[in-house]
């Protein structure tokens, strides 16, 4: 056993962010304030859930109380609530970390939405940023919590009514619990319902019913024992058949810290070699950590119904978005965390997991197509990461894509559809990537695909630049940028009323060495293109470069190789071009000319021209010369 060292009290401020979120909870009008008394046993929970895997190591942790519990006490007379845990506890080092600050909470996009929200949508946001504590200054003006964690002596008290500080101070011993948390409500007026049995009974049946920890409620002053409302039978142990999807429903939020819905629910028991369950959830909307720097899983793993970690890797990185648990039956309880990452059987029921999650959303795609479109419009953007980084399952997860095209009219399109369209000796997918969808459809280098009805895919997402560079091919077809090499459309014919561009012969072919020279090493080419039909020019990167919008990405970022000198295309019948072919002008002239169409060329793709002076310049001189 260890003591803590003397606490002394301290007044302390509240991070910036903080303070600015209890500002607008205590001034805010929440239609669901019920959500704080989840968010308190969730963590009375998880406190409990973490002693009992520390214990393991360390039996006389529990002492004489071995048997997790959380009490909830009403006390109407002093307007209080108070949520007990007889978990892990803090110490004040603790309290100070974990009850001042917020930590990967996502708080400032919380109030960014609520800010942004109005009405009852506006106010379900709570669950879905993790600010769990801090929920509880929706319905108290003053909240104390008084702490001893497991094996020491020394308890300390925190305390605050949320207007921008807290205290620290030690606790007297003899009120402090034994060991694990309490959490004191003092009640806002308009709360005091809070303190009524029937209410909390309600509450807790409804939303805490299945956290793995039984649950009491006891009235301060009544001779009643203790009433235990939720008996911390584990939902994922039961099977399917005795479960309601209302308990999934339940257990979801409660696990996950949503309010939506799942989207698609996955409760299976695998046997044989390796023995474990799994429940787990595709949430009905974007969780707020999706794009997490570290991008790392949200699926807690259990041993035996012992909470091992939440930081396992249970899945790959791109299907982060699953929420939920596994409890494996093979497992050692006394590995270290570093252990389980370097175990076969860690690693085994990672493929599983992640097979039957991939294998789940195959089959809805097949027999409920419009709900997995609902979960591809949440969530495509991350699984395509998986086509980047996880080549073994690149097969399935091509079959799961789902894409934006020139022929879709805003509808979402499987490889499989594309394929069986493909026009007469058509030999590759075609794509083209960018920022903004509207702007790649309507990009320059589309125009002879679609005077041929050639469909494209229309990529947005940045991981879609970096997917379509690693060789990938789908039943044969090889993915092939409209933006990069030569688009080589002479074999597939010209759709009904197209015509092929008239033959300026001579003309065009001097223009174009005359082009070529005059712009010298700003380009690796000038040539004819069959990719244009109303535009007169455009750049391309040439066969062996990086595509162009993977470029201008790296390039960004100060991460790319220097820039490969792009293909100047001319559309041989335009009109410009042809009068450009025929031009009797001097050479400075023709030579602005050629480096204006380039500088058209760049600007059309959304860059600046190489040289801003030089081009106003070069144009002053044009208009100068047109207006005589």
């Amino acid at each position: 056993m260890t003591t803590d060292s003397a606490i002394a009290p301290e007044t302390r401020a509240f991070e910036a962010d903080v303070s600015k979120l209890l500002h607008m909870m205590v001034h805010s009008v929440y239609s669901d304030r019920d959500v704080f008394l989840r968010e308190l046993i969730s963590n009375a929970a998880d406190a409990c859930e973490k002693l009992r895997y520390e214990a393991i190591a360390e039996p006389l942790l529990l002492g004489e109380d071995p048997q997790p519990r959380i009490t909830v006490t009403l006390d109407k007379e002093a307007g209080t609530l108070t949520i007990a845990d007889n978990g892990i506890g803090m110490t004040a080092a603790d309290m100070g970390e974990t009850l001042g600050t917020i930590a990967r909470s996502g708080t400032k996009a919380f109030m960014d939405r609520l800010s942004a929200e109005k009405g009852t949508e506006g106010q379900q946001l709570i669950g879905q940023f993790g600010v769990g504590f801090y929920s509880a200054f929706m319905v108290a003006d003053k909240v104390e919590v008084v702490s001893r964690r497991a094996g020491e002596t020394q308890a300390a008290t925190w305390s605050s009514d949320g207007l921008g500080t807290y205290t620290i101070a030690p606790a007297d011993p003899a009120q402090a619990p034994t060991r694990g948390t309490r959490v004191t409500l003092h009640l806002l007026e308009d709360a005091a319902t809070y303190a009524e049995r029937y209410n909390i009974e309600r509450i807790v049946k409804a939303q805490s019913g299945h956290v793995p920890v039984p649950i009491f409620i006891e009235e301060a002053g009544s001779e009643e024992e203790a009433a235990q409302v939720a008996d911390g039978a584990a939902l994922w142990t039961k099977s399917r058949s005795e479960i309601s999807e209302e308990d999934y429903i339940d257990f979801y939020r409660s696990a996950a810290g949503q309010f939506d819905k799942p989207a698609l629910t996955l409760h299976y028991r695998a046997e044989g070699r390796h023995e474990y369950s799994v429940l787990t959830f595709i949430p009905e909307s974007k969780p707020f950590d999706l794009f997490d720097a570290d991008r790392g899983g949200r699926i807690k793993l259990y041993v035996r119904r012992v909470f091992i970690t939440d930081e396992a890797e249970i899945l790959p990185r791109y299907l982060r978005f699953v929420r939920g648990l596994v409890d494996s039956a093979d497992l050692p309880l006394n590995m270290s965390r570093e252990m389980i990452q370097d175990s076969p059987v860690l690693a085994a029921i990672q493929k599983g997991v992640s097979n039957r999650v991939l294998s789940e959303l195959e089959k809805l795609a097949a027999a409920e197509p419009e709900r997995y479109q609902a979960i591809w419009d949440n969530f495509g953007s991350v699984l395509k990461e998986g086509l980047y980084e996880d080549f073994a399952r690149r097969e399935t997860l091509l079959g799961l894509a789902r894409f934006k095209t020139t022929a879709s009219e805003g509808q979402w399109r499987s490889l499989e559809d594309y394929v069986g369209s493909l026009k007469e000796n058509q030999t590759a997918i075609f794509y083209a990537v960018g920022n903004d969808i509207e702007r790649i459809a309507n990009s320059p280098q589309l125009e002879g695909f679609k005077a041929r009805g050639i469909e494209v895919l229309l990529l947005p997402d940045q991981v879609d630049s970096f997917w379509t560079t690693m060789g990938a091919d789908y039943k044969g077809k090889p993915f092939k940028s409209v933006t990069q090499g030569a688009a080589d459309l002479s074999l597939i014919p010209l759709a009904q009323g197209s015509s092929e561009p008239e033959d300026i012969g001579e003309d065009l072919a001097g223009f174009i060495a005359f082009a070529k020279e005059a712009l010298g090493d700003q380009v690796s080419d000038v040539r004819v293109s069959d990719r244009l039909t109303t535009s007169a020019v455009c750049i391309v990167a040439p066969d062996n470069a990086m595509d162009l919008q993977l470029e201008k990405m790296l390039a960004s970022a100060g991460r790319a190789p220097e820039r490969a000198k792009p293909v100047l295309e001319v559309n041989a019948g335009h009109a410009l071009i042809a009068k450009l072919a025929r031009t009797d002008a001097g050479a400075d002239e023709r030579r602005d000319l050629a480096f204006l169409l380039l500088d058209e060329a760049r600007i059309a793709e959304g860059e600046a021209p190489a040289d801003p002076r030089a081009f106003a310049q070069r144009l002053e001189r044009l208009m100068t010369r047109t207006l005589g």
